[in-house]
This record gives structure tokens, sequence and C-alpha cells, in this order.
């Protein structure tokens, strides 16, 4: 798992990250959400000591990055925005220099770097120079280089960036697999949609301080009070329309032909009984379901009211 306390980065007169504290379990996949300049590359880079901060702690599977640097970091993977690649290498002694820089066996070596080749669907390129890859088979080259070692924390700072639709996808689904499999994951990112299908908790920074953590429902449920319903009829619209209307605890009805968006202050037994209303009262109801707010909607209400 992940903790960081308290954490202070300064640049000259320049506070690029502010008194930031947050937590991600083990398994969970964290989105570091906020615009340009919010601080979550600097904030990336100092939890894998590349940056020393000017005070605050970073746990690592609970060893301190402060005091044991070495064996904090030894179980990170880090995967840096615009990472470095060497043209004169093929995909596969690419991956062999790091699997060595590693110290991973000698004996394992192959198998492990054509089982991350393989992975990132780069299977027909391990003899192409890295030189001629596409932008986006270079960010696969470099996952596969940060999975090698098999790191218990996985630290990606916009890793989805050049990446075509089948390939963002195929990085979805890995990331989603290594939760899965235990492994602590952060993905910092400013483009929301990128992060929207398969992050479990999410940290929004604005200004090098941490605006909000935690899971996106809960989070959801913090900013947005009320519930969001959509419901669909076949036929019966009008009669649908009194009784929603004659619902205290519906609010904004909106009516577009044969749909009905509205607010609902009430739990999810209640919102079982309203369906069961409609259809006692034979109204046909083909969808009845509750509107999730998205991560854009999220970042928009609190981002909003932080800006203000």
């Amino acid at each position: 798992m992940i903790s960081v306390r308290d954490l202070r980065v300064d640049y000259d007169d320049v506070c690029a990250v502010k008194d930031l504290s947050f937590e991600v379990p083990r398994g969970e996949i964290y989105g570091l959400i906020g615009p340009n300049g919010a601080g979550k590359t600097t904030t990336l880079r100092t939890m894998v000591g590349l940056i020393e901060p000017t005070y605050g702690t970073v746990l690592l599977n609970g060893i301190d990055l402060t005091t044991h640097r070495e064996d904090a970091v030894a179980c990170v993977g880090f995967m840096p925005d615009f990472s470095p690649i060497y043209d004169d290498l093929t995909v596969y002694e690419f991956l062999d220099l790091f699997a060595s820089a590693y110290k991973l066996p000698m004996d394992s070596r192959p198998h492990l770097i054509h089982k991350y080749i393989d992975m990132v669907e780069l299977t027909e390129k391990r003899d192409a120079l890295t030189a001629g890859l596409s932008r986006g088979m270079k960010q696969r080259l470099m996952l596969a280089k940060t999975l090698l070692p098999a790191p218990d924390i996985i630290l990606l700072d916009e890793p989805a960036s050049g990446l075509d639709p089948h390939s963002r996808i195929l990085l979805k689904n890995i990331l989603k697999q290594q939760g899965a499999e235990g492994k602590t994951i952060i993905i910092s990112s400013h483009i929301l949609t990128e992060l929207a299908e398969f992050c479990t908790s999410i940290g929004i920074m604005e200004r090098g301080h941490m605006v909000t953590s935690g899971k996106v429902e809960e989070i959801g449920a913090r900013v947005f009070q009320e519930k969001h319903y959509l419901v669909e009829v076949l036929g019966e619209e009008e009669r649908c329309a009194v009784l929603l209307a004659s619902d205290i605890r519906l609010s904004k009805i909106e009516q577009q032909g044969k749909s009905f968006a509205f607010n609902f202050d009430g739990d999810e037994q209640q919102a079982a009984a309203l369906l069961k209303t409609l259809t006692v009262a034979d109204i046909p109801v083909i969808k009845f379901i509750r509107d999730v707010e998205s991560l854009e909607d999220i970042f928009m209400q609190i981002g909003a009211r932080e800006v203000a």
C-alpha cells in the first residue's frame, strides 16, 4: 500500500506540492487527477526518490522512503511521461537490458521478456529496432519495462499519451488485471476519460494540494447529495408523468418523449418501491436506472468550487 503524509515540495520560491496527504490500499487503481501544473508529476517523482521533498513522509509497502530509500523503491515500477528509449536496441534487447538492471535471474529472463512483449502486443516487433516504433508502441514497450520486475506498486505518469484507441483499451485491461492481482497502482492524467472505466478511487489535485481523495462512488455521494434517476416507459407517458409528479421525494423532473429524468431523495429500497408503484399501476417500464455521476461531473463540480 501507499501512504503519503504532509508532503511538501518547493522549487525555489514556488510550492509545487503543498501538505499533500492520501492513502492507496493494496489492489486499488488510484487516479491522480488534475489540470496541467497541479503537481501530479512532482508528486510521483518525489514518491520514487527522484525529487527531494521539503518535508513529509512517503511509505511504500510500509517502508519509509526518507530513511530506507533503496528498499522502498525496490518494490516500485515507475513509468514517466515521455520515457527515454535507446534507439539502437531491439525491443528484446531493450527489455533484456532492464532485466539485467533489475537483477532478474539469468535463467528466467527470456521467459519473462517474452511474457511482457506478448502482454503489450509487440510480439511481431520483438527483433525490430526501437527507433522504428511508433509513439504508441514505445509507450507499450515502456509499460512492459515497468512491469518486468513484477513490482508491488506501479506508478504511471500520463501513460495513455500517444496511444491509439486499441492501445488504450489494452492499457486499461492490463492495469485492471494488475489490480486484480493485488498490485497498488497510481495513474496520473488530466484526461478524465482515460481513467473513468477502471479507476476504483481518485484524488483530485489543484494548485499543489489535494482537494479530495477516496472511492469514486463515495466522493460522488458527498458532492452530489441528490441521486439522479432515468425512467423510460413504453406508452402511458401521461399517467407516468402524473404519478412521478405526485411523489414528494422527486424533484427537477424532466420529460423527453417516453423518457423521464429526475432527482430522487431516497435510498435504494425507496427507489425499488417507486419502481413497484409504477409497475403496479400498469405503466410499462422498460428502463429504470440510477444515473451515476461521471468523473467529469465530479471534477467540474469540485474544480469549479475550488477555483471560485
